[in-house]
């Protein structure tokens, strides 16, 4: 089984690598287009299931209220660029710009979380739920990954 701690560490190394790929390309290249859709749907999917299986769990102990809604009011305004990026075109310099402002703000979002909520959360799911928490946040994460597909699909369509 895997942690929750774990499972949210390893989505965050894969969202590190996306972004020193995405930093790495240039214009509306197809390697550009392929790390960004990639990035874009797992941090969607992982945003939401951290949200729901982790995060709404710290909001029940006052002492950890103000540290989840911090988090979460950072996906919120991570969430809002996202969109803008993936509404502008990817080969203007003002695309890679507002990406670099998602990238610094999303790494320091990581670094957060792993240095100060993980042990904070530490107190609330002990070492004996880890593992059932992880499995939630995986399965919630293979849902959440399902329903950005539809949408993406319905979107085609149009």
């Amino acid at each position: 089984m895997t942690s929750i701690y774990d499972a949210i560490k390893k989505d965050h190394e894969t969202h590190r690598a996306l972004l020193e790929r995405i930093d790495a390309t240039s214009g509306d290249s197809p390697e550009r287009q392929e790390a960004w859709d990639a990035f874009y749907r797992d941090i969607k999917s992982h945003s939401a299931a951290e949200e729901e299986e982790f995060y709404s769990e710290l909001m029940k102990h006052t002492w950890g209220q103000d540290a989840a809604r911090h988090s979460v009011h950072e996906h919120a305004e991570m969430d809002e660029i996202l969109e803008e990026l993936n509404e502008m075109d990817m080969s203007s310099p003002g695309w890679l710009t507002r990406f670099r402002t998602l990238k610094h703000d999303y790494e320091h979002h990581m670094d957060e979380e792993e240095e100060e909520v993980f042990a904070r959360a530490r107190e609330v799911v002990g070492e004996e739920d880890n593992d059932a928490y992880g499995k939630r946040f995986l399965d919630r994460k293979e849902k959440e990954l399902g329903l950005i597909e539809e949408k993406k699909e319905d979107h085609l369509e149009d």
